[in-house]
């Protein structure tokens, strides 16, 4: 026949759409044509394909190629499609037969040599494998046979690849070095039939979280604020002057957090699987932690390009989005207000929109002033009044509103240093049994985060005693807090309950709520 249809997907934030590959031979002047919005990339493919078939003794027909990706409004990207174009090739020319294809995914680069490299976007892609076998709306085409439901879906990927999307259950992974080896497969022949690879075996909990609240000095006040940050999912602020532990904190927030269920690990290694870093069997059930550098970009930090592409707010996304130091640009920081108010990022771009998944947890650090030694009793701060003031307002007031949690972070004392070796704090296991089970609580109120309530919610399930009212009224008339100010106070008592298993919060637990919003309000 000359016409083949091989199935893949696309590299899309962690959706992997499908693409169908289709390849059609006709005669004519010899041409290689690739058309389905393909970018540069995807259009060198063809130099790649007629090498590789060349270099493995296949034949590559002298006549009019045509390959339509589709469908054709969908970006194409990377060289995951030289292996589909390929053996739409050998299939439309009858060196494999076409049927072979049917009920089957690929994707991959080739070497010159016909070699099969590792390419990013393997678990995205088979989690989309399986989400399409699922879905009752992947009917067939015209140009797709009937999928069989009963079937486990098959996906065929380079070897060094294949580990990786084989941790998603229900989709039989199939690894292969070279060309020919898959083409062997694919025609049946019995000494080369390729085996579904098996999934790798996982770290333990234990030896993937080294990191323990153990090893943090003193600071006594920031961990119980760490605390009541993870217990709730509250975005945290800390000031303080260099060496005071700030980064040591928030490095070891994920080790408080509770286990990923099987849906979050899913979605969040389907996102890292896409991205330019990859993803790892060993990030598997892993919270992420981002630490981008503070010269970072508003692109990088939310997201851009054309088409758009996830920024590391997203890569955070069911983890924890770590600013050191604070000395992003002011437009940058900004950028943040959307996503860590809704959870979710929109880039929009002339012919293209994207919307992406960004409910991470915020950890931010930063120096009380250029210098950081403001208010060291040694003296050793020089910045005016004005130069420090004029350094805490990189942070404006619509931001700091969305940051729930706001504390300051003093310096160890010698005392506190040499006292290292005879004191422990307590270790992360056992703050982490606390704060799984206030999460227990606010899922069985509200089905959510407490961070997450909205309005409404906030008035039914986080209003105070009477003391606790008066209180924060009391404390709101002071400082001058904005609506969402107040409501974020009551969301940080109602965790901080949770904590302590109190059905309302009392005046204790809102004091302690209010101390958590003063560390701007002092300065």
């Amino acid at each position: 026949m000359s016409l083949a249809v091989v199935r893949s997907r696309a590299p899309a934030a962690g959706r992997a759409p499908e693409v169908i590959v289709e390849v059609h031979l006709a005669n004519g002047l010899p041409s290689f044509s690739i058309v389905g919005l393909p970018d540069l990339e995807v259009r060198e493919s063809r130099e790649r394909v007629r090498a590789a078939l060349l270099n493995c003794g296949l034949d590559f027909p002298v006549r009019r190629i045509t390959v339509n990706l589709a469908p054709a409004d969908l970006p194409k990207e990377s060289g995951r499609f030289d292996l589909p174009i390929a053996l739409g090739i050998l299939a439309a020319s009858g060196q494999i037969p076409a049927e072979s294809l049917a009920h089957r995914e690929f994707a991959g680069e080739l070497s010159l040599t016909g070699a099969l490299r590792p390419m990013r976007g393997a678990f995205a892609m088979a989690c989309g494998t399986a989400r399409g076998h699922l879905s009752s709306a992947d009917a067939s085409s015209d140009v797709q046979s009937e999928r069989h439901e009963d079937r486990t879906p098959e996906l065929y990927l380079p070897l060094a690849s294949a580990k990786e999307a084989a941790l998603v259950p229900g989709v039989a992974v199939y690894g292969a070095a070279d060309l020919p080896s898959l083409c062997a497969h694919l025609a049946g022949e019995a000494d080369a039939r390729l085996s579904p690879v098996a999934a790798p075996t996982l770290p333990s909990d234990a030896a993937a979280t080294p990191a323990d609240m153990a090893d943090v000095i003193g600071q006594r006040g920031a961990r119980r604020a760490l605390e009541v940050a993870a217990a709730g999912g509250h975005h945290m602020l800390m000031i303080g002057p260099p060496g005071a532990g700030k980064s040591m904190l928030a490095a070891r927030l994920p080790s408080l957090l509770p286990p990923m269920t099987d849906d979050e690990a899913l979605t969040s290694a389907a996102l890292l699987s896409a991205s330019a870093a990859g993803f790892t069997p060993a990030q598997w059930r892993q919270r992420p932690f981002r630490a981008p550098h503070h010269s970072s970009s508003a692109a990088a930090l939310v997201g851009g390009r054309n088409p758009p592409q996830p920024g590391e707010i997203t890569l955070a996304h069911l983890g924890v989005l770590f600013l050191d130091e604070c000395e992003f640009d002011r437009h940058v920081l900004e950028t943040l207000r959307e996503p860590l108010e809704n959870g979710r990022i929109t880039i929009s771009r002339a012919a293209l929109q994207a919307d992406f998944p960004a409910a991470c947890q915020l950890i931010a650090a930063m120096n009380p002033c250029p210098c950081g030694w403001r208010g060291d009793p040694g003296g050793r701060c020089r910045c005016t009044h004005e130069v420090a003031a004029r350094y805490l307002r990189k942070l404006s007031g619509p931001l700091l509103d969305r940051i729930d949690i706001q504390i300051e972070i003093p310096a160890l004392s010698p005392a506190e240093l040499s006292a290292r070796s005879t004191t422990q704090g307590e270790v992360s296991a056992s703050i982490a049994q606390r704060v799984e089970a206030a999460r227990e609580r606010q899922l069985r109120r509200q089905g959510k985060m407490n961070r997450e309530l909205n309005g409404r919610e906030v008035d039914e399930v986080c209003r105070p005693d009477g003391d606790g009212e008066r209180l924060l009224r009391e404390a709101g008339e002071r400082f001058g807090w904005s609506a969402r100010a107040y409501y974020r106070v009551l969301k940080v008592a109602r965790t901080i309950a949770d904590l302590a298993g109190n059905d309302i919060p009392n005046a204790a637990q809102i004091s302690e709520a209010v101390q958590y919003r003063r560390a701007f309000s002092t300065q």
